[in-house]
């Protein structure tokens, strides 16, 4: 009988680590499953700088757009890396003369935090508060902060899903399809 039981537990514990995905496998199947995927903005979307005035914005039509979506969970500060955005944005514009917007949306539970973000790095962009997460549940978003931003192009059709300031090469491929 134990040995019966042994067996199942083999069996068991095989079949559990045989079926579940690597990180390789996952991150594929999520570049696959978003590529070319469409970008659906909400109506009515408002746009404010430092999160306090709103700025009549209006989302540009270009050849490409990128998309940063920001959930409410862990930490903001940790995630944002404005600093770093402000950085790759002005390397975006030196190469097309500012013509590809990036478009920030968070879904912020604590507005007094991201403005304290926001002015500690003299982000002044338009953002969009999503306090009702419109955007995500418009495109269901992958859960994963890495997972949340976007390359666009011209018809909101995802060229390249990652996070550029996370992750080098995720910048260059971004880049490379931009130039």
């Amino acid at each position: 009988m134990n040995s019966r039981i042994l067996l199942i537990l083999t069996t068991l514990l095989t079949l559990c680590t045989s079926c579940r995905e690597s990180d390789q496998e996952r991150v594929a199947r999520l570049v696959q499953e978003w590529q070319g995927k469409e970008i659906v903005f909400p109506e009515g979307l408002v746009f404010t700088r430092f999160v306090k005035d709103t700025v009549d914005y209006r989302i540009p039509e270009s050849d490409y757009k990128v998309v940063v979506y920001v959930d409410s969970v862990g930490c903001t500060s940790c995630k944002l890396q404005l600093h770093k955005w402000k950085t790759f944005i002005a390397q975006v514009d030196s190469v097309t003369g500012g013509n590809v917007p990036f478009l920030f949306f968070f879904q912020s539970k604590d507005d007094k935090e991201l403005r304290y973000l926001l002015k500690r790095d003299n982000f002044n962009r338009p953002v969009c508060i999503d306090h009702d997460n419109r955007m995500n549940a418009k495109n269901n978003f992958p859960q994963e902060m890495t997972f949340q931003t976007f390359l666009l192009d011209k018809d909101n059709k995802v060229k390249v899903i990652g996070n550029p300031i996370h992750n080098l090469a995720v910048k260059e491929l971004y880049l490379k399809h931009i130039t």
